[in-house]
């Protein structure tokens, strides 16, 4: 995607979803079953994958490990879906070299989370991101904020002062709260496309100006999750007010430990040998398996 496009309103749709890394038996990345599962997941509604994210398990893949998804999925899913690659990183430096390898790999764009652990000042966050956007200027970026798991939050003052670079066009916002949607719209106008980080919160988002979700429970319900978006821009409201409801055992589920563990034993339990997460993340304990798969029944006669 070139600057070309920078402003669209929906710069990767309405519907992103945060892969998995799928792991074989002998616990190493597996690429031919990332492939199925990204096709599987466009299949479901998807317009947009992130690979090598939070979700993805980027902490612990190693950085040939990443570029062997990213070009795995890119290969798999063709043209006419939108890559990100997860390039985010506590430092700059390592944030610039993954960015600007994400492009010469074939992203479409790049989801890059605010620098964790060493809680940047707001004008450290400012250059950080500058110098990511300057790496690869052809290249779209997500910026993304989750101060849950960073311990520094990017304000909307600081992304406003940020649309001065022309490939950063769309925000994930992980925040908990919808007042930072509003928050970002005031500051920083129509120009920036809003993502909910928060499956749960995908349609309260939406009716304050989110235009889409990065999801991570679109792996399992990925077309009602689609139908809820949907709905909610045609107008009817009850509707996906009724998708929202009946998606909220799905979202508390897959959520009720740290992500990705619930979502990978969901995958399993729906057919999808992604293996177990890499340490220091553990399987989902057996009691929490049991309650998902009640979860997933259920979900499947609604």
């Amino acid at each position: 995607m070139s600057p070309s496009a920078e402003r669209s309103p929906t710069p990767f749709g309405r519907l992103v979803t945060a892969m998995v890394t799928p792991f074989d038996g002998a616990g190493a990345v597996d690429l031919a079953l990332a492939g199925r599962l990204a096709r599987h997941l466009v299949d479901e509604g998807s317009d947009g994958l992130v690979v090598c994210g939070t979700t993805g398990e980027s902490p612990t893949l190693s950085w040939q490990e990443q570029r062997q998804l990213l070009e795995a999925v890119r290969q798999a899913v063709g043209p006419g879906v939108k890559v990100l690659a997860g390039t985010g990183s506590n430092s700059t430096a390592e944030a610039v070299t993954a960015t600007r390898e994400a492009a010469e790999a074939g992203a479409d764009g790049a989801l890059v989370v605010a620098p964790y652990y060493n809680k940047p000042p707001q004008d450290g966050l400012e250059a950080h991101f500058r110098a990511v956007s300057a790496a690869a200027p052809d290249l779209p970026l997500m910026l993304y904020n989750i101060p849950g798991r960073t311990g520094c939050s990017l304000q909307p003052a600081t992304a406003a002062r940020l649309m001065d670079c022309p490939n950063i066009t769309s925000f994930k916002a992980a925040s908990g709260t919808t007042e930072e949607v509003t928050q970002l719209r005031l500051a920083c106008g129509p120009r920036l496309a809003i993502y909910s980080g928060d499956d749960g919160l995908t349609l309260p988002m939406l009716a304050v100006g989110a235009v889409g979700v990065v999801s991570v429970a679109s792996h399992i319900a990925g077309r009602r999750i689609r139908a809820m978006i949907e709905a909610h821009l045609s107008g009817e409201g009850a509707m996906a007010l009724g998708h929202h409801e009946q998606l909220q055992p799905l979202f508390k589920a897959l959520f009720a430990t740290t992500n990705p563990i619930p979502v990978k034993a969901a995958l399993q339990l729906s057919g999808f040998p992604v293996g177990d997460p890499r340490l220091p993340l553990n399987p989902l304990p057996d009691a929490m398996r049991d309650a998902l798969s009640q979860i997933l029944s259920a979900l499947r006669q609604t």
